[in-house]
């Protein structure tokens, strides 16, 4: 119990956080210190990063940020994630709370109630409001980035660096991250380019976790002893030395350590309370094999209660499917397997379907999820124990252990926060491992945030369209790319910014109705500079440069007492007004030219897409007026028409994109065709996948469409060589068959077979197409964006129509 003096300042300390008293008597549970400060800093007027373990309660910090922004008047908050399932199951959540009329959702797919005050959207919808300068954002007081270490992310993570270099300074950001071991050098970034950001880092799991390994059909403690005293458990090590030298005896093939029964280990751990328990296998098909083989088994987890509610549910949420695609998807199955309670979830399943698995495991209705690293994204789905079968994994090219941070991710889903007194992580013995090792993996926290920005043409447009080619250089001097690359840099940009905002305020004091005070500054400073030069060259310059320079002397007082300013009575307050400017732009030129010298790669990248860019005619010099000077925007370059297509085209291909259209390579598809097409630009190839012949492809106007395209990317590849940026990728028509006949009216199965996907990957890659789709309809005109609106409708049926995954860049309302 606090002691008198504790509880005192405990009340003194709560009576400067009014808010935060109120929304913490509405909670279940009282705050943890590392929420405290967290919501003191926000009620403060404060951003925060809030880096904690899995698990340990950040969503809080955001609700409470939720909870600030309805009490205060007109105030909204945009709440952003990094996939769909996360947005619709935050949005769920904040209508629970604060009802349908006050929470929106915008995920490219879905758009509901925009302008409510809180509105739930995908980090891509958010970035894309920016570069339009939507209605949207006016009021926006609080931006929450969950998972905000997706700026890790090499596809999709610089959109979260260019939202947080975006918003307008006044918002307060709320950045929740896992735990990460530079959490200091990210919060000291987010310090640099938004202001006054407090960092809040916890190792503390409120859920403590324990580590066992499982050797044959035993469980043991990985670890013996506590604190400083800790040491690999004894009686694990005997045992895998045991386990070992029973192999030799043996044989390789029968050895237990690499051999799992998991129908008996599943049995093993609802005996010893462990269930519900995710098992992470680092394959598709070995979750899908798992399921099968504990059923096989017999494995029945469910009371008949349960299992009539469990098929009540599945019912229900999957009635829309057509019935001749039930088959197809395994629905029979894969319902029995759920009503034994016992599930996978991967990216190959039909998203409907991972979305009941979801909402059965939050509903304790399935006990066993056998999951690849996908579901230890955000999704909330803890469990009280976690399974690692393996500690290494296929990265694309070959096996490679797994991290400690992914370690970390994985086993911190394992106990739930008010249900479970603790987790419990699990490994799978296999010859080879040692205890030492995982020990090691266990112990250590290294997962280090590292920047994935690089500058696109997309955005390259888009910036210089918003700030000019000068201040988008500071902008990208400011990226945490850079940031780490060299932080004085993006100390000396902000500076500059700092001292560019002053500059624009000392015209007002300095302004002078008679004439360009600034302009009459400048013929005095020059002809100070001349005197200065004839007084020290007197001795020493020849005859010809003594009369050169009083003949320019005489010019500039010519020229100084002929301009409109020099009669002004209030010229000299004036006067010191612009020596103050032009004392501080020959300083901020100064540091702008040290940020030259030092400037990193961003900045190369993105002065090489410019010229680039210049070049193919989506940039342009500005024109001259009628009388010769030229057409000044407050920079040296413009957007011309052919950008401002550009700018409305986003992905991997997007100058491809734009290629096409102004080249209207596409006019003559129909609108299965140009489905077909839209899918060859978006879709990537698995490694070694090559395209199929051409007589595999649509035919028709389709292949001379795509000999153009193909062609195209064939001029644009060898700029890109030239120009030293990174190169777009070739067009992958592997799916544009399949695309193709479901357009045309195909049935589910004819198309998933010509496809070699599963109907989770088929859907992901047709909402791809659909965004694409989308973007063709609202940037070009007549009968082309005719043909996409078709197109899309064509595409959007059956299981496309009513599952889906985030169509990341959708179109803005």
């Amino acid at each position: 119990m606090p002691s008198p003096s504790e509880r005192y300042a405990q009340a003194a300390r709560r009576a400067q956080h009014p808010q935060l008293d109120l929304f913490r008597a509405g909670q279940r549970f009282d705050l943890d210190p590392f929420q405290e400060a967290s919501c003191e800093s926000l009620e403060a007027g404060r951003s925060v990063l809030v880096a904690a373990p899995t698990g340990a309660g950040k969503t809080i910090v955001a609700e409470f940020a939720v909870f600030l922004a309805m009490r205060e008047p007109h105030a909204k908050i945009f709440y952003t994630t990094p996939i769909k399932a996360l947005s619709n199951q935050k949005y769920n959540e904040l209508v629970a709370e604060y009802g349908a009329s006050e929470v929106g959702l915008l995920t490219g797919d879905t758009n509901i109630n925009p302008t409510a005050r809180a509105v739930v959207m995908t980090t891509e919808v958010l970035r894309n409001m920016l570069y339009v300068g939507s209605d949207l954002l006016s009021d926006l007081a609080y931006v929450v980035m969950d998972e905000v270490h997706y700026l890790a992310d090499r596809f999709r993570g610089a959109v979260w660096e260019e939202v947080i270099i975006h918003l307008p300074s006044e918002v307060r950001l709320i950045s929740l991250s896992a735990t990460v071991s530079n959490a200091e050098e990210f919060g000291d970034w987010l310090q640099s380019v938004r202001g006054e950001t407090d960092v809040i880092v916890s190792e503390h799991r409120p859920t403590p976790l324990y580590q066992h390994v499982l050797v044959g059909s035993h469980l043991y403690d990985l670890f013996a002893g506590k604190g400083e005293k800790r040491q690999v458990n004894p009686e694990l090590v005997r045992a895998v030395q045991g386990a070992q030298g029973g192999r030799r005896s043996r044989g390789r093939s029968q050895h237990p350590g690499n051999r799992l029964d998991r129908g008996p280990f599943v049995e093993m751990l609802d005996d010893a309370d462990l269930l519900p328990a995710i098992f992470f296998i680092f394959s598709r098909a070995g979750c899908d094999d798992a399921v099968r083989q504990v059923a096989r088994w017999g494995v029945q987890l469910t009371s008949k209660a349960e299992r009539d509610e469990i098929r009540w549910i599945v019912d229900e949420r999957c009635r829309t499917l057509l019935d001749e695609d039930l088959g197809v998807l395994g629905y029979w199955q894969w319902r029995d397997a759920l009503e034994r309670g016992i599930a996978s979830h991967h990216a190959g399943l039909l998203p409907v379907f991972k979305e009941v698995v979801e909402e059965l495991f939050q509903r304790k209705l399935v006990k066993v999820v056998f999951a690849t690293e996908t579901l230890a994204l955000g999704i909330n789905m803890p469990a009280r124990a976690v399974v690692l079968e393996k500690l290494d994994k296929f990265n694309g090219e070959s096996r490679v252990p797994i991290t400690p941070g992914e370690y970390t991710q994985l086993t911190g889903r394992a106990g739930r926060r008010g249900i479970d007194v603790e987790g419990h992580a699990i490994v799978q013995w296999r010859e080879g491992v040692q205890p030492e090792a995982i020990a090691n993996l266990a112990s250590r926290r290294s997962y280090p945030l590292n920047s994935s920005f690089r500058p696109t043409y997309n955005m390259t447009v888009n910036l210089i369209d918003s700030f000019g080619r000068e201040r988008t250089r500071v902008v990208l001097e400011s990226s945490f790319a850079q940031f780490q690359a060299d932080r004085a840099v993006v100390d000396l940009a902000r500076k500059v910014r700092q001292q560019r905002e002053a500059l624009e305020g000392y015209a007002e004091p300095m302004s002078c109705d008679r004439g360009d005070f600034l302009e009459y500054s400048g013929i005095r400073r020059r002809l100070s500079e001349v005197e200065k030069q004839r007084i020290g060259g007197e001795e020493h310059g020849s005859h010809t440069a003594r009369e050169r320079r009083s003949k320019e002397l005489a010019e500039l007082r010519a020229e100084m007492k002929a301009h409109p300013c020099h009669d002004c009575p209030e010229r000299e307050d004036h006067a010191r007004w612009a020596e103050r400017y032009w004392r501080l732009k020959r300083d901020t030129d100064r540091l702008t030219d040290e940020i030259s010298r030092r400037t990193g790669a961003v900045a190369r990248v993105f002065d090489r897409l410019t010229e680039l860019l210049l070049g193919r005619g989506y940039l342009a010099e500005p024109k001259p007026d009628a009388d010769g000077t030229a057409e000044r925007t407050g920079d040296e370059l413009v957007v011309t028409v052919h950008g401002q297509l550009l700018k409305r085209i986003f992905g991997e291909r997007d100058l491809l994109v734009a290629e096409c259209l102004r080249r209207r390579v596409w006019i003559d598809l129909d609108a299965p065709q140009l489905a077909a097409m839209a899918c060859a630009l978006t879709f990537e190839s698995r490694r070694g996948e090559e395209n199929p012949p051409q007589g595999h492809l649509p035919k028709g106007t389709f292949r001379t469409a795509l000999a153009r395209v193909e062609e195209l990317w064939g001029e644009l590849d060898e700029l890109e060589d030239q120009y030293q940026v990174p190169r777009t990728s070739p067009i992958a028509t592997s799916l544009a068959p399949a695309m193709f006949k479901w357009a045309s009216g195909a049935p589910l199965d004819r198309v998933l077979e010509d496809a070699e996907l599963a109907a989770g990957d088929f859907v992901r890659w047709s909402k791809q197409t659909l965004d694409l789709l989308d973007q063709i309809s609202t940037v070009a005109d007549g009968r082309l964006a005719r043909t996409a609106r078709d197109a899309g409708d064509l595409v959007r049926r059956g299981i496309v129509a009513y599952s889906g995954v985030e169509g990341i860049n959708g179109a803005l309302t």
